[in-house]
């Protein structure tokens, strides 16, 4: 069994009931749901001339490879509503796989651990909060130590209703 950590965000429509769904996606396709972050309200990271988003890290355990899983998360995207027009634009959902295991890859398709993870507070502060001791593969330090570290200074505040 693997087990991947997914960011799961999105700023159009309705976006608590989108991450809803699309939990209930990944787990009925991809793999079952162990943890889950709380959901934070982040200003949009490189276009913030649109809404906020609404984020959200899940624990899955899968038996689908890296690149298969990819997939599976890029079909849920598309039923949902996604259309990929310009990087940082608004979405419906977006699903990022940001560790696998403690996997290291380089694919034209797929980097892991996600090369931008530790840049962004609106991936590390949910992924803080269930996982705070997870060693980054590459750069060698928790997520918890990254955090401390991070560069980015958006603000990310749990979400209420």
């Amino acid at each position: 069994m693997n087990s991947a950590y997914i960011l799961t965000g999105g700023n159009m429509g309705n976006s608590l009931e989108n991450l809803s769904r699309a939990a209930t996606a990944i787990a009925k396709n991809c793999g079952s749901i162990i943890a889950q972050s709380s959901i934070y309200r982040t200003a949009a990271w490189g276009n913030q001339e649109q809404p906020d988003f609404l984020n959200q890290v899940l624990l899955i355990n899968t038996l689908l490879e890296p690149l298969v899983l990819l997939k599976k998360l890029l079909d849920i995207e598309h039923l949902m509503g996604r259309v990929r027009d310009k990087q940082n634009d608004p979405r419906t959902i977006d699903l990022d796989i940001l560790c696998y295991n403690d996997l290291v890859l380089d694919s034209t398709v797929l980097t892991l651990p996600h090369p931008r993870l530790h840049l962004r507070r609106f991936v590390l502060v949910p992924l803080n909060e269930i996982a705070p001791d997870l060693e980054h593969p590459v750069l060698h330090k928790s997520i918890k130590q990254l955090l401390q570290q991070c560069p980015d200074t958006l603000n990310v505040k749990k979400f209420s209703w």
